[in-house]
Protein backbone atom coordinates (compact mmCIF):
# COMPACT_ATOMS: atom_id res chain seq x y z
CA UNK A 1 0.00 0.00 0.00
CA UNK A 2 1.70 3.44 -0.78
CA UNK A 3 1.50 6.21 1.74
CA UNK A 4 -1.17 7.79 0.16
CA UNK A 5 -3.43 4.91 -0.11
CA UNK A 6 -2.31 4.55 3.84
CA UNK A 7 -3.82 7.98 4.32
CA UNK A 8 -6.81 7.77 2.76
CA UNK A 9 -7.45 4.60 4.56
CA UNK A 10 -6.90 5.48 7.83
CA UNK A 11 -9.01 8.77 6.94
CA UNK A 12 -11.52 6.98 5.64
CA UNK A 13 -11.72 4.65 8.79
CA UNK A 14 -11.56 7.53 11.05
CA UNK A 15 -14.87 8.64 9.10
CA UNK A 16 -13.18 12.55 8.41
CA UNK A 17 -14.14 14.80 6.53
CA UNK A 18 -11.16 15.52 3.78
CA UNK A 19 -10.10 16.45 0.30
CA UNK A 20 -7.83 15.16 -1.43
CA UNK A 21 -5.42 17.08 -3.81
CA UNK A 22 -4.17 15.75 -6.86
CA UNK A 23 0.17 16.45 -5.31
CA UNK A 24 -0.57 14.40 -2.57
CA UNK A 25 -1.93 16.72 0.01
CA UNK A 26 -5.18 16.17 2.00
CA UNK A 27 -7.52 18.93 3.85
CA UNK A 28 -8.94 17.10 6.84
CA UNK A 29 -11.38 18.64 9.03
CA UNK A 30 -11.34 17.64 12.88
CA UNK A 31 -14.26 18.12 14.97
CA UNK A 32 -13.90 19.93 18.17
CA UNK A 33 -16.11 20.87 21.06
CA UNK A 34 -14.33 24.01 22.27
CA UNK A 35 -13.01 25.12 18.78
CA UNK A 36 -16.03 23.87 16.54
CA UNK A 37 -13.29 22.53 13.90
CA UNK A 38 -9.41 22.38 13.13
CA UNK A 39 -8.75 22.72 9.80
CA UNK A 40 -5.49 20.10 9.13
CA UNK A 41 -3.14 19.53 6.53
CA UNK A 42 -1.81 16.09 5.61
CA UNK A 43 1.29 16.51 2.83
CA UNK A 44 3.23 13.79 1.30
CA UNK A 45 6.95 15.18 0.66
CA UNK A 46 9.91 13.37 -0.45
CA UNK A 47 10.84 12.09 2.97
CA UNK A 48 8.13 12.23 5.25
CA UNK A 49 4.33 13.50 5.61
CA UNK A 50 3.86 17.18 6.99
CA UNK A 51 1.22 18.04 9.37
CA UNK A 52 0.02 21.27 9.64
CA UNK A 53 -3.19 22.76 11.85
CA UNK A 54 -3.80 26.27 12.12
CA UNK A 55 -5.02 26.68 15.98
CA UNK A 56 -5.60 30.58 16.70
CA UNK A 57 -4.52 34.01 15.51
CA UNK A 58 -1.95 36.28 17.00
CA UNK A 59 -2.99 37.07 20.64
CA UNK A 60 -3.80 40.83 21.12
CA UNK A 61 -2.05 41.00 24.72
CA UNK A 62 -0.16 39.01 26.73
CA UNK A 63 1.89 37.56 24.53
CA UNK A 64 4.41 36.11 26.87
CA UNK A 65 2.03 34.26 28.68
CA UNK A 66 0.82 32.55 25.56
CA UNK A 67 4.46 31.79 24.29
CA UNK A 68 5.30 30.79 27.69
CA UNK A 69 1.46 28.25 27.88
CA UNK A 70 2.89 26.98 24.57
CA UNK A 71 6.89 25.95 25.27
CA UNK A 72 5.06 24.01 28.36
CA UNK A 73 2.56 22.54 26.58
CA UNK A 74 5.26 21.65 23.29
CA UNK A 75 6.98 19.24 26.17
CA UNK A 76 3.70 17.26 26.23
CA UNK A 77 2.33 16.57 22.64
CA UNK A 78 3.35 13.78 20.59
CA UNK A 79 4.46 14.04 17.08
CA UNK A 80 3.58 17.65 16.51
CA UNK A 81 4.17 21.14 18.09
CA UNK A 82 3.37 24.47 18.77
CA UNK A 83 4.82 27.42 16.16
CA UNK A 84 3.96 30.56 15.08
CA UNK A 85 4.20 31.99 11.79
CA UNK A 86 5.62 35.30 10.74
CA UNK A 87 2.42 37.47 11.67
CA UNK A 88 2.47 35.63 14.98
CA UNK A 89 -0.21 33.02 14.21
CA UNK A 90 -0.28 30.41 15.99
CA UNK A 91 -0.02 26.42 14.27
CA UNK A 92 0.34 22.87 15.42
CA UNK A 93 3.09 21.21 12.92
CA UNK A 94 5.09 18.08 12.79
CA UNK A 95 6.57 15.32 10.32
CA UNK A 96 5.80 11.73 10.37
CA UNK A 97 8.53 9.67 8.51
CA UNK A 98 7.88 7.74 5.50
CA UNK A 99 8.64 4.48 7.04
CA UNK A 100 6.24 5.09 9.54
CA UNK A 101 3.51 5.90 8.04
CA UNK A 102 0.57 3.81 9.21
CA UNK A 103 -3.06 3.80 9.54
CA UNK A 104 -2.54 4.11 13.19
CA UNK A 105 0.20 6.63 13.41
CA UNK A 106 -1.79 9.01 11.39
CA UNK A 107 -4.87 8.35 13.32
CA UNK A 108 -2.29 9.24 16.69
CA UNK A 109 -1.16 12.18 15.48
CA UNK A 110 -4.51 13.48 14.10
CA UNK A 111 -5.56 12.78 17.49
CA UNK A 112 -2.79 14.67 19.22
CA UNK A 113 -3.78 17.69 16.86
CA UNK A 114 -7.43 17.45 17.79
CA UNK A 115 -6.87 17.14 21.70
CA UNK A 116 -4.07 19.86 22.02
CA UNK A 117 -5.77 22.74 19.24
CA UNK A 118 -9.17 21.77 20.93
CA UNK A 119 -8.21 21.24 24.46
CA UNK A 120 -6.12 24.44 24.13
CA UNK A 121 -8.41 26.57 22.45
CA UNK A 122 -10.00 28.12 25.58
CA UNK A 123 -6.70 28.69 27.57
CA UNK A 124 -5.44 30.35 24.49
CA UNK A 125 -8.69 33.03 24.05
CA UNK A 126 -8.18 33.64 28.11
CA UNK A 127 -5.06 34.15 28.25
CA UNK A 128 -4.54 35.91 24.33
CA UNK A 129 -7.44 37.71 24.51
CA UNK A 130 -9.07 38.42 27.71
CA UNK A 131 -9.49 42.30 26.94
CA UNK A 132 -11.85 41.32 23.90
CA UNK A 133 -13.85 39.03 25.49
CA UNK A 134 -14.48 40.89 28.55
CA UNK A 135 -15.18 43.55 26.04
CA UNK A 136 -17.62 41.42 24.16
CA UNK A 137 -19.56 40.20 27.01
CA UNK A 138 -20.54 43.74 28.26
CA UNK A 139 -21.37 44.38 24.73
CA UNK A 140 -23.61 41.51 24.53
CA UNK A 141 -25.03 41.71 28.28
CA UNK A 142 -25.78 45.84 27.02
CA UNK A 143 -28.17 44.55 23.80
CA UNK A 144 -29.81 41.31 25.57
CA UNK A 145 -27.59 39.04 23.05
CA UNK A 146 -26.86 35.62 23.88
CA UNK A 147 -24.01 34.66 26.03
CA UNK A 148 -23.59 30.98 25.21
CA UNK A 149 -20.95 30.54 23.65
CA UNK A 150 -18.49 32.99 25.99
CA UNK A 151 -19.61 31.08 29.28
CA UNK A 152 -16.47 29.06 29.71
CA UNK A 153 -15.08 32.63 30.13
CA UNK A 154 -16.88 33.84 32.38
CA UNK A 155 -14.36 33.55 35.40
CA UNK A 156 -12.92 36.80 33.14
CA UNK A 157 -16.22 38.85 33.97
CA UNK A 158 -17.12 37.90 37.55
CA UNK A 159 -16.28 40.95 40.11
CA UNK A 160 -14.00 38.72 42.15
CA UNK A 161 -12.21 37.61 39.02
CA UNK A 162 -10.02 39.92 36.49
CA UNK A 163 -11.77 43.59 35.45
CA UNK A 164 -14.95 43.40 34.86
CA UNK A 165 -16.08 45.37 31.57
CA UNK A 166 -17.34 48.09 33.60
CA UNK A 167 -14.13 48.70 35.97
CA UNK A 168 -12.01 48.50 32.74
CA UNK A 169 -13.34 51.40 31.45
CA UNK A 170 -12.97 53.17 34.61
CA UNK A 171 -9.07 51.89 34.50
Amino acid sequence: MTVVETIESALDASELDYRQEADGRFFVTLPGTKKLQTNCWLVVAEHAVVVEAFVCRQPDEAHEDVYRYLLRRNARLYGVHYTIDGTGDIYLVGRIGLHAVTAEEIDRVLGQVLEAADGDFNSLLELGFGTAIRREWGWRESRGESLANLRPFEQLVRRDGPLAPADEERA
